[in-house]
């Protein structure tokens, strides 16, 4: 997963405003007491564009992906911007820091591709031991709502003049898994068009499924917030942030 498509992440993803994405991440760090100048791991950060940003906000990041097309994608970004971040190809399940750290997060759906609750387990048990005493957990996940609604069994196209995609989703209730298959185009030099084609699991975590595996791995002082709000989740919303301390 991810080897093609790390070439075409960024002009798929050119609409969403990661500075905003950005700076809510900033404020939840600051409601757990995680100061500037905090080292923050990053897992699945993708091409770094969080990493990036919150690096420019004072937080010594370090980002972390399973994706070697993705973490060479984030070290040219972050060169480019005269930026010193170390980028690390890890699987987040089994994360292992050379020493312990102020907060770790999972942005951009990194836990909802974790699509097994005993990966979900496996990630949450890693990040304890990576943590500090008093240290932040803080991830993202789209909501069951997005995952069964907004995607569910639906198909949405883009159409732009050097990309384009056609995404089938297919819902499956039993497992809570909506499985994602790509067709991705993207213009050559040439004016031709290469195809690449994707496959992608998500499973739709409950809020209360979320906080119960936190709770076995040993965090405290667990906090659910809206999409992009200080305030709690509403039925509708698509987006879901935790924050949760390792006591």
């Amino acid at each position: 997963m991810y080897a093609a498509f790390a070439g075409v992440y960024d002009a798929l993803m050119e609409q969403v405003d990661y500075k905003a994405w950005a700076a809510h991440y900033d404020q939840l760090m600051q409601l757990c007491r995680v100061k500037k100048g905090a080292r923050c791991v990053e897992c699945a950060c993708g091409t770094g564009s969080i990493t990036l940003p919150l690096r420019k906000m004072g937080y010594q990041m370090t980002g972390v992906d399973v994706s070697e097309e993705m973490i060479q994608k984030a070290m040219e970004r972050a060169r480019n911007e005269g930026l010193m971040i170390p980028f690390i190809r890890q699987d987040m399940c089994q994360l292992q820091l050379p020493r312990k750290t102020e907060c770790i997060l999972a942005t951009c759906d990194g836990v909802n591709y974790l699509a097994e609750p005993e990966k979900v387990k496996q990630f949450f048990r890693a990040a304890f031991d990576g943590l500090k005493s008093g240290g932040a957990l803080i991830f993202d996940v789209s909501s069951e709502y997005k995952l069964k609604n907004t995607l569910g069994n639906n198909t949405l196209t883009c159409d732009e003049e050097d990309v384009a995609y056609i995404w089938h989703n297919r819902f499956n209730e039993k497992t809570a898994c909506v499985d994602m298959a790509l067709s991705i185009f993207r213009k050559r030099a040439d004016g031709a068009f290469d195809r690449i084609e994707e496959q992608q699991t998500q499973r739709a975590h409950t809020k209360e499924e979320l906080c119960q595996w936190l709770a076995e791995a040993g965090f405290e002082q667990v906090k659910v917030f809206g999409n992009l709000r200080m305030t709690a989740p509403r039925s509708n919303d698509e987006r879901l942030h935790f924050c949760a301390v390792k006591p």
